[in-house]
């Protein structure tokens, strides 16, 4: 359809010292930069004697710290990857939520592409660039694995894949192995799926009915964004859990 361009990869506006630099690169520092800030700003007004604001934050901080606590069954660990669970979700939503500002995707450049003029944008949302799913996915794995290791033991969570003791062990263990290293691609693919099909469908509309019809969609992609950032931190929860769990 002229006027509508869907581009799968994130699309190059520079480069740094040889390094390509993308528009969801640009998007993912910025998003970066603004967790970090925001971080400090809410460090440096912590106060012994909560206002309403803080004790409102401490409410939900406190509440998911003991969420993850009841799924791990233990405070240690639960004291150790709290910190990874809760900035999967904040980087993720911040990522996925900051394509909805007004300006977003439409400031941006035109250039000529094997002779027809393109634009550009100058951001694009992280989750719509599969390098930014892949690298939380690639973080997600090998903190699961790291989990596994460091409380049962190299040798014993290894026997979780490695079984010699039978015949039906040993096709279970490489069963589990193959569902193991699986979950790099579906945690990837999941997040960047969703939230790539979302601004395809609002681009469309957006191009058809540009009036009413993009509004609903748009607060329903707003509600997408959060329940995947939801989805992506639970899943690694759960696959800690999983892994720090002997066999039986």
């Amino acid at each position: 359809m002229e006027g509508i361009h869907i581009i799968l990869k994130a699309e190059q506006i520079g480069t740094l010292f040889g390094f390509p630099i993308t528009n969801a690169l640009v998007t993912t520092i910025i998003v970066s930069c603004l967790v970090a800030l925001a971080a400090i700003i809410a460090g440096r007004r912590l106060r012994s004697i909560p206002g309403r604001l803080q004790m409102l934050w401490e409410m939900v901080v406190g509440d998911v710290y003991e969420y993850i606590a009841g799924v791990l069954e233990d405070r240690n660990l639960a004291r150790r990857y709290f910190p990874l669970i809760a900035s999967i979700f904040i980087v993720v939503l911040f990522g996925n939520l900051l394509a909805f500002l007004p300006g977003f995707g439409s400031i941006g450049f035109h250039h000529l592409e094997n002779g027809e003029e393109v634009f550009v944008p100058l951001l694009r949302a992280t989750s719509t660039d599969l390098n930014f799913t892949l690298a939380f996915a690639l973080i997600a794995f090998v903190m699961i694995e790291f989990a596994g290791v460091a409380a049962l033991g190299v040798l014993k969570y290894g026997s979780k894949f490695v079984n010699l003791k039978s015949p039906i062990g040993f096709f279970i263990g490489l069963i589990d192995l193959v569902s193991e290293i699986a979950r790099l691609f579906s945690f990837s693919f999941r997040l960047f799926g969703n939230i790539f099909a979302g601004e395809v469908m609002i681009g469309l509309l957006v191009a058809l009915v540009p009036i009413v019809l993009p509004v609903p969609l748009m607060a329903f992609e707003v509600f997408v964004g959060v329940i995947q950032a939801a989805i992506f931190a639970l899943l690694t929860l759960f696959f800690i859990k999983i892994a720090v769990t002997d066999m039986h």
